[in-house]
């Protein structure tokens, strides 16, 4: 009766019997999270040596780290202050290179994010490790170029007239929220990447569109204020109430709803676990990617 059993049994169910699982299965998701906490270092010395190579083809190095959003700020300043006229601010400097600075860290944590997967193919297919670890490399890259310009930034406020305070330190707690927003936006344009390789041309597109559109360069109570609800809708913008509250706590005369940090964490914390359920869910999937 035994051997009759025995038989029967496939290589599969052999396999299910002493716990074996083929090869890119993909695990639980606290199991598949353990794993990837466990790929930490990885993950940060992959961010860190892709920074410095980055620049290494580059004379001034690591200097335009600093340089482009530098040069961004003044161009979009120069050519949006001339446009808005009378209703830019008195300190409308500061609020653009505010605006400029952090919206990088958005736009490249989205794009390198995008790309983490299918411009890793051959690490992907050759090793098993969570995948995850390439998007969360990718924003940890970004954050670590962030940190220079952090302080250029905070440099370039107190030239243009506004001085430190102890506000200016709401900037970390602030960041904190932001960057679990970036990494949640991340991990989704990752997994729809892989789904749809177009989407990389249409990313760009997008984040043109968010920068045009999300207080970058103008504040939005100044030049929509005929509009009222459209200005409303602001108030639920995470881009948005990043930069208003980063100006609120820099700049002065500038003020924000408090309750704007609630709406930022709950976007943050809503962009982080749904981002990272809708990327495990596809894990199987990245193995094959071509």
């Amino acid at each position: 009766m035994i051997n009759e059993v025995t038989k029967t049994m496939t290589a599969a169910d052999y396999a299910a019997q002493y716990g074996l699982n083929r090869v890119g299965a993909r695990p639980s998701l606290v199991s598949y999270l353990k794993q990837a906490w466990g790929r930490r270092d990885f993950a940060y010395e992959l961010a860190k040596s892709r920074l410095q190579s980055s620049n290494q083809r580059n004379r001034l190095g690591m200097l335009w780290v600093v340089i482009k959003p530098t040069m961004n700020a003044v161009m979009y300043g120069f050519i949006f202050g001339i446009l808005m006229g009378g209703s830019r601010g008195a300190d409308f400097p500061v609020f653009v290179v505010i605006g400029v600075f952090l919206f990088e860290f958005f736009s490249g944590s989205v794009s390198s994010g995008a790309k983490a997967i299918t411009g890793n193919a051959a690490l992907v297919q050759s090793l098993a490790f969570p995948r995850i670890t390439l998007v969360i490399s990718a924003v940890i890259q970004q954050f670590l170029t962030l940190v220079p310009m952090l302080v250029v930034m905070y440099l370039y406020c107190t030239i243009l007239g506004t001085y430190p305070r102890w506000s200016w330190l709401m900037l970390f707690p602030l960041l904190v929220l932001f960057t679990m927003f970036n990494t949640g936006m991340a991990l989704i344009c990752a997994r729809l990447t892989v789904h749809i390789r177009d989407f990389t041309q249409i990313l760009p597109l997008i984040v043109r569109m968010l920068f045009f559109t999300s207080g970058v360069l103008f504040g939005v109570d100044r030049v929509l204020n005929a509009f009222p609800g459209l200005v409303r809708m602001f108030d639920f913008h995470p881009i948005y109430q990043t930069l208003q509250i980063a100006r609120g706590s820099i700049m002065n005369g500038v003020e924000y709803p408090s309750f704007y940090w609630i709406v930022l964490a709950v976007w943050g914390v809503v962009a982080l676990v749904g981002g990272t359920i809708y990327f495990w869910a596809a894990e199987e999937r990245y193995g094959r990617v071509d």
